[in-house]
This record gives C-alpha cells, structure tokens and sequence, in this order.
C-alpha cells in the first residue's frame, strides 16, 4: 500500500450516523430524545432493545455526544466539536463503553461502580455504556441496581440488548426503554441506493431490493452485504450478481415454481427446483422464497388493491401474482402455506436438503388436487356413503320399531338432546342413535326389541337409565312384560332394580326383569360400535379420504354425519 492511500473503510463503519438526524427507520425514538433533550427531561438510565445492527450502540454514543456537546446539550450536528470527536473514535475518557458479553462477573460492576462518583475529567455527563448487558450475572445485577436507581447527577447509564427478556424487571423498571423497530425494505433500500451514489457504484433497483431484503431489518447486516456486492461486481451492482452471492433464488423462477405446483404440473416443479438448485440456490432459501409468496398471493387475493409489495416485486411480478392468486382460493392458499411453513422445518434438518425440498413440493402437488373444505362437504352431500347394515343378530327385524334406517345420523360425539325433548341426552352413549329407532316413532304399546326399551325409556324422560340400558346391558330373552337380561360389572348396581318399576309405570302394566349369567347379546352400545367401525373402514376407502390422508398423514376421521332432507341446510 502506498504512502498516500488511504486505509479502505467497511461501509457499516464509514456511515455509522453521527446524529440524530442521520439515524434511519427510528423516527418514534429520534423524536422522543430530541424532546427531552431540548426540554431538559433526561433520564439518568435509557435500556435501548432490538435485533442486531439496528442502531442501538450507535444511539447511545448519539445520546453520550447530545448531552456532552462544548456548546451544551444538542440535538444537532455535533461534528465541530473536540469532545464529539473524541467520544465517536471511542477515545474519550468519560465515555466508558463496557461488552457485558465478555465481562459479566460481579467484579467488572464493581470497577464501573468505583468510578461512578469521580466527577467527570472533560465532559458534563459521565456516561457509561453497556452493551449485551444481558449477558451480566445476578450478582453483576444485584451489584448494579442501588447505584442505577440513584446515581450521581454527572452519570448517565445506557444499556443496549438485544434479549430484552434476561434482563431483571428490577432493572428495567429503573431505566426508560427504547425499542428500536427492524428498518423496513423501503427504508434500507433508499439508504442502500444513496450509499452507492455516493461511493460512485451504479446498482440495479432489483439488486438493491435483494440486498434490503436480506437484511432482514438490519441496517448493518444490509451494508455488510451490500459491501461484499461491490467487491464482487466492480462498477455495477447486478440482480443476477446478488443472486449467485447469496444463493438467491431468481423471483420470476419461484413464482414459476409456486405456479407449477399449485397447478399440479409436478415434472415442471421438479424440474425448476432441480434448475435452482444446479445454478447455486439454497433449497431453504427456497422454501422461505415460496413462503414469502404464499404470503403475497394471500394478501393480494385477501386485498386485490394492495400495493405494498411492490418494493419486493417487480410490476410484471406484482401484476403476474395477482392474476395467480386471483385463480385460488383462501383455502388453497391457507394450506399451501400450512405445508410449506412444515415443509421449511423438514428441509432445515434433513440430510439432503434438496431431496427434502423436493418431497415439499410434491406433497404441494398433491394437495393443490385435492378440493378445499366447502367442496368437499357438497360432494359428501350430493354423494353421501351408504349406510351399512349392522351385524347379523345386531338389531330388529325389518319393520320393527327397532331397524337401523338411513336417516340415522351417526355421530362421534354425544348427542345434545333425545329427539322427543328429553333433556340430559348428553349423558347419553356415544353411538346410541346408529341402532336405536327414532323415539317419536316407537309404539309405546308395545316392547319388541332392547331397542325399544331404550327408546321409550327416552321418549318418557328417562334418558340416565336408558343410557345405563344401552351401555351395559345385554339381552337374553325378551317377552310381553317380562325381560331377562345380563348386565355388565361395571353397570351402576340398582340398574335391573330401577329399570323394571320404571317400564311397568310407562307401559301401566307389570314388567319383570331378572338377571341372568347367559351371555345374551352385544350390548347395544357394542352393536353401535360394529356399525361405525364398518362404516368408518367404508368411508376409508373412498378415494378422496384416501387421498386426504396421503397429503395429510396425521389427520384423523372423528365424525361422521349423515346428510339427509331435515339436516343437509345445518352447518356440519
């Protein structure tokens, strides 16, 4: 290097803001401070929070220089003065900058403490900075708290953190706290853009753009990059250039990719994710891609109007993701999104990202075929699945008050009340109405079948001992006014004492039960239990469920509704 060149700046340090007013993206902060400092209102503690590179050590020397300014406290330049000089080249001697990340014992606080009431050497305030100050001790805490809570009128403390929740409450209620936001796209992307005026580099706007949204928020993270894209590029910055450096994936590709596979055409997915991948894209990069556009889709189907994604998308793709998303439906797009935030997750943990990526976007493939909730309820409504009958000896006769019709609803859940306005039907077995006869039709007149029995036990407000009847009771010989029958153990242990008086008064004559050891019948519960199983493995086998479950492997069938004329308008 010759005598006579200069020593080559990074970006993030060459336009670290001096002043408040270079400050980007803080305007609740920057209008805050500057109304104490002219009104006199300082506080002696400040606790500055936020993600990494968003200002909050740049602030408190901002702050340190404000209060410390020859001429007085200033909001101002502060660019003629010796003191401001010295504290931005972190040379002044009142201005002590402490990394708590490296110094988090107790005796590191004390040291700061024992200087604490020297007055300040040059300056007005002595200010003391804390960085990563939640990385300091209990004790380095504890240690801290009386000196922070009144410390001297020349000491000013500023903390900064960026994990604002391992900072005690204690110590947070002493201090006045600032939360510096994330920068947005817009933001970094016109600070970005005079930067590279500045340093005489010609940029694309779409390079740019890239290069703000890798920032993620982060002022210096963006000049980092953006730093390390001039390097690579000479004297312009391009979008293809940023791409390679960062294992992007080109916009137009993704929005290509989306396409395909929520069209289903899955060779020309895989294809492009093949294409991506070969020229340096990073398959989790990917998948955060086709996230981000999912989000965009949604937005722009949710909101056709919206326009504030045209800083991340060029007009051509704005207007080309409007007219997809124009295509899709809210449920596609909740599911594509569902699938894609899990497939993220799988992609960032396999051991061949790609292949992980691929398996994404061929479940995605799948499941753009399958219909959404609304057109899959019509189809089970205008298509509904047969009933099947119950097991041979399971139910009555054809004819009787007792045969299973295929009006009857079977249901997972208990069902809220009896059809006859019997109340406590909640209390009811699960599967009751898939074998038992519609109460309202049942003859009272005449008991045929343990059904029966059931029935009218509802009909007549008597829904606990028919609930205990369907349970556990199974049956051995049914006659006119006499019903024998075997009960279960676990059966409650009055349940053939009350059930005898309780027919004998709802049918005015005398009804005998008696218990016997013979095995009896299935339970009704029991035969309930066979007909949803049958019906569920039928209901399993259709071809759309079949497809569901291979898009969705977790999922389960928990109920199932019959759909007929008095029930098909209610809600399913």
């Amino acid at each position: 290097m010759s005598e006579t060149q200069v020593p080559y700046r990074v970006l993030a340090r060459k336009y670290r803001p001096l002043n408040f007013d270079e400050l980007i993206g803080q305007d609740a902060l920057v209008r805050t401070l500057k109304n104490a400092i002219e009104s006199g209102r300082i506080a002696h503690a400040f606790m500055l929070t936020g993600v990494r590179g968003v200002g909050k050590t740049t602030t408190a020397r901002i702050i340190a220089k404000a209060l410390n300014h020859s001429g007085g406290p200033t909001v101002g330049p502060t660019d003629d003065c010796e003191i401001c000089k010295a504290i931005s080249e972190d040379r002044h001697p009142d201005v002590i900058e402490m990394d708590a990340a490296t110094r988090t014992g107790v005796d590191d606080i004390r040291e700061i403490l024992d200087g604490v009431r020297y007055a300040p050497t040059e300056a007005r305030y002595k200010v003391y900075v804390i960085d990563e100050v939640h990385m300091l001790s209990k004790n380095a805490f504890n240690a801290l708290l009386k000196t922070l809570e009144e410390p001297p009128e020349h000491v000013k403390f500023i903390f900064a953190t960026t994990e604002i929740r391992k900072v005690p409450i204690t110590v947070l209620s002493r201090c006045q706290r600032f939360d510096l936001r994330r920068v947005d796209v817009p933001t970094l992307s016109k600070h970005f853009t005079n930067i590279c005026e500045q340093e005489g580099v010609k940029a694309e706007d779409a390079a740019i753009a890239m290069v703000a949204r890798a920032a993620d928020g982060s002022v210096r993270d963006g000049l980092s990059i953006l730093d390390q894209a001039m390097a690579l590029a000479g004297e312009t910055i391009t979008a293809q250039a940023v791409e390679d450096m960062l294992g992007l994936a080109d916009r137009a590709k993704s929005l290509d990719l989306l396409e395909r596979a929520l069209t289903g055409e899955m060779p020309e997915a895989l294809n492009i994710m093949d294409d991506l991948y070969k020229n340096g894209a990073d398959p989790v990069v990917v998948m955060q891609d086709l996230l981000d556009l999912t989000h965009a889709l949604t937005k722009l189907r949710a909101v056709p109007e919206t326009k504030d994604m045209s800083f991340t998308m060029s007009r051509d793709e704005v207007a080309r993701a409007a007219e997809l998303a124009g295509k899709l439906t809210m449920p596609t797009l909740g599911k594509t999104w569902q699938i894609l935030l899990k497939g993220l997750g799988e992609v960032k943990i396999a051991p061949n990202p790609q292949g992980a990526a691929e398996m994404v976007l061929i479940r995605l493939a799948y499941a753009a075929d399958l219909p959404d909730p609304a057109t899959l309820i019509q189809s089970l409504k205008d298509n509904p699945a047969p009933t099947s009958p119950p097991p041979s000896g399971g139910g009555a006769p054809a004819g009787s008050g007792g045969a299973v019709t295929a009006s009857a609803p079977v249901h997972v859940e208990a069902p809220r009340g009896g059809p006859g306005g019997a109340s406590g039907g909640g209390e009811m077995a699960s599967h009751a109405l898939a074998v038992v006869a519609d109460p309202e039709q049942i003859a009272v007149t005449s008991i045929k079948t343990l059904e029966d029995v059931v029935a009218t036990l509802e009909v007549h407000d008597e829904v606990l001992l028919a609930s205990h009847v369907f349970q556990y009771v199974h049956l051995v010989k049914l006659k006119e006014g006499r019903l024998e029958v075997r009960i279960e153990e676990t059966a409650p242990p009055k349940l053939a004492q009350d059930l005898g008086p309780a027919l004998s008064k709802i049918m005015d004559q005398r009804w005998i039960v008696s218990v016997s050891s013979a095995p009896g019948e299935p339970t009704l519960a029991e035969k309930a239990q066979a007909v949803l199983e049958a019906e569920r493995a039928e209901i399993l086998q259709l071809p759309i469920i079949r497809d569901i479950l291979s898009v969705f492997p977790d999922a389960e069938l928990k109920a199932i509704n019959h759909i007929t004329e008095d029930n098909k308008d209610e809600p399913s």
